[in-house]
């Protein structure tokens, strides 16, 4: 079996496990607070993310709001969020240059995408994916990145690098699903710390899948 036909077998077996995977587990309700929330998940999990938005979205609803806001009150409620004195400051240019540079609306190219304060390609892939079905690239966060490197996809190091390995390893067609599948298996089967080899749908095709199954049996 070749690498090509390894991985969509992967995704087949996959999309069987988890058909109700979503793109995102961010709470949003629109570009802009899709925007918004990518910002406040670098470093950080989506469920403090989720704690922080409904309170931020509520007193400041869109960029111009923002914008104006004062660094202290943003940085306030995104506290729980981790460096919030430096993503209150992601948030206000962000939205000062939606609404400056792109007429209040969150732009849809990967390039204009990453010219926005606190957005990285991993976080514009997630913006252009969720909201505009925009297939530019994978999001590799660090769950896609735990079960990729395990399952021997990519033996890269760093989320860009293992992007490009996968875009040319996976259909463009299929790059949604494959951060959609691979982020929920990472999250709910190959966890970092303990993953459930012998319950995995993977198991045959993985190479990770003997060697973490090896060591459970030596800890027993």
């Amino acid at each position: 079996m070749s690498e090509e036909q390894r991985a969509q077998t992967v995704l087949r077996l996959l999309d069987r496990a988890y058909p109700e995977a979503p793109l995102t587990y961010l709470s949003y309700r629109n570009p802009f607070e899709m925007t918004i929330a990518t910002i406040l998940s670098a470093h950080t999990a989506d469920k403090a993310v989720n704690m922080v938005t409904p309170e931020l979205f509520s007193s400041y609803p869109d960029p111009e709001s923002m914008m104006k806001a004062p660094l202290k009150s943003i940085a306030k409620i995104i506290r729980p969020c981790g460096t919030y004195n430096r993503k209150a400051v992601f948030l206000k240019d962000a939205s000062k240059a939606i609404v400056e540079r792109f007429s209040g609306n969150v732009p849809h190219t990967m390039h204009d995408l990453m010219s926005l304060s606190g957005i990285s390609r991993k976080t514009a892939n997630v913006v252009l994916s969720v909201c505009y079905g925009i297939s530019e690239g994978i999001v590799v966060d660090t769950h896609i990145m735990r079960v990729t490197q395990r399952l021997g996809l990519s033996s890269q190091k760093t989320a860009p690098k293992i992007e490009q390995d996968l875009m040319q390893l996976i259909p463009r067609e299929k790059w949604h699903d494959y951060a959609r599948l691979l982020g929920a298996h990472g999250r709910r089967t190959c966890k970092a710390a303990k993953p459930m080899c012998s319950s995995c749908v993977l198991k045959d095709l993985c190479p990770s899948a003997r060697t973490y199954m090896g060591a459970s049996r030596s800890e027993g």
